[in-house]
């Protein structure tokens, strides 16, 4: 899902400069209200576990690409599934630029004995790459990102309260050397909810996190779940209001960013060297772990990899850091 929302920047910006191009999203149909309302662009949903599943699947995707007369296809995600869907494309004239995900680079900057640590081109400069090989340069400087979207109604509570902020928390990832210590997290979220300044709103998905998200719920007074609540259309309209989103390396971070909300990132194993930072944010609005305490971070691109003792490294970073960062931005943004 991350990965989908990067891509919000770079097509505004290349409709804006290009208005004559027309865009058509391939991704599944979760995915698709990210898009909602973007001029000149349609979302066509792979059906990944049914009709487009496989081989054959994919045989049939590629026919219903074709039929929709579309003149080039840039593909920013370069899996299995993308791949295959190239060499079928190579039946036709239509050009088909993958994106360089820079591997090799990326494998260099996880190894413990790296003799180097500078930051590899980040993902926007990496699609921009594909839509420039087709004819169609765009800077960073012409990204762009989306306006806010009206609150939906059954939280519409939210802004009708004194509290002068709404705060959106997303504590989850994908895995747990993105993830800071539960209950660290429960000490931020104690302190914010004291202050009686702010509207809280936790942000999750699946039975687990639900779980831990509604027993936070019934704990601060100021915490209000949405895990399990809204529609994902609703839940972008909610984060598009949200005066900071809090969250760790991961999708929600990004889905912020998209809407220009100042965004305030956690990072444990991994880091923004490898080109994942939420777009247009402050490189102030991070917070790291320590890497003199733990020199061979970043250990994974995706937090799924970490040698020995180096499970609790997010523990360097304290609640009240948190907090104060928190306190700072939004301070920062009146």
């Amino acid at each position: 899902m991350g990965d989908v929302a990067m891509t919000v920047p770079v097509i505004l910006g290349l409709i804006k400069k290009y208005p004559e191009v027309k865009i058509t999203v391939l991704t599944k149909a979760f995915t698709a209200p990210i898009f909602t309302n973007i001029p000149n662009v349609r979302v066509y949903s792979a059906d990944v576990k049914g009709k487009h599943k496989g081989v054959l699947g994919l045989w049939t995707l590629y026919k219903e690409l074709k039929s929709l007369h579309i003149d080039a296809v840039a593909d920013i995600h370069n899996v299995l599934r993308s791949t295959i869907l190239k060499q079928y494309f190579k039946f036709s004239s239509i050009p088909f630029i993958q994106i360089d995900k820079g591997r090799a680079a990326k494998r260099e900057l996880v190894n413990p004995q790296r003799t180097s640590f500078i930051p590899l081109k980040t993902t926007f400069e990496r699609y921009a790459e594909v839509f420039g090989k087709l004819g169609y340069p765009i800077a960073i400087s012409e990204m762009e990102t989306l306006p806010k979207r009206a609150i939906p109604e059954n939280v519409s509570y939210l802004k009708d309260s004194k509290a002068k902020s709404i705060i959106g928390i997303a504590p989850f990832a994908a895995f747990s050397g993105k993830m800071y210590p539960q209950h660290l997290m429960e000490e931020v979220l104690g302190s914010l909810n004291s202050s009686k300044n702010y509207q809280i709103v936790l942000f999750g998905g699946g039975e687990k996190e639900i779980e831990i998200l509604s027993k936070w719920d019934a704990q601060f007074e100021n915490c209000h779940s949405v895990a399990g609540k809204l529609s994902f259309s609703d839940e972008l309209k909610l984060i598009s209001n949200l005066d900071l989103m809090l969250a760790m390396d991961s999708g929600n971070a990004h889905l912020a960013a998209m809407f220009a909300v100042p965004t305030l990132t956690i990072w444990g194993v991994t880091h923004p060297y490898a080109g994942f930072y939420p777009f247009n944010q402050p490189k102030q609005n991070a917070l790291f772990s320590d890497r003199k305490k733990y020199p061979a971070i970043p250990t994974s691109i995706y937090g799924n990899k970490y040698p020995d003792g180096y499970d609790k490294v997010m523990e360097t970073i304290l609640p009240e850091t948190i907090v104060q960062k928190i306190n700072e931005i939004l301070s920062d943004s009146v």
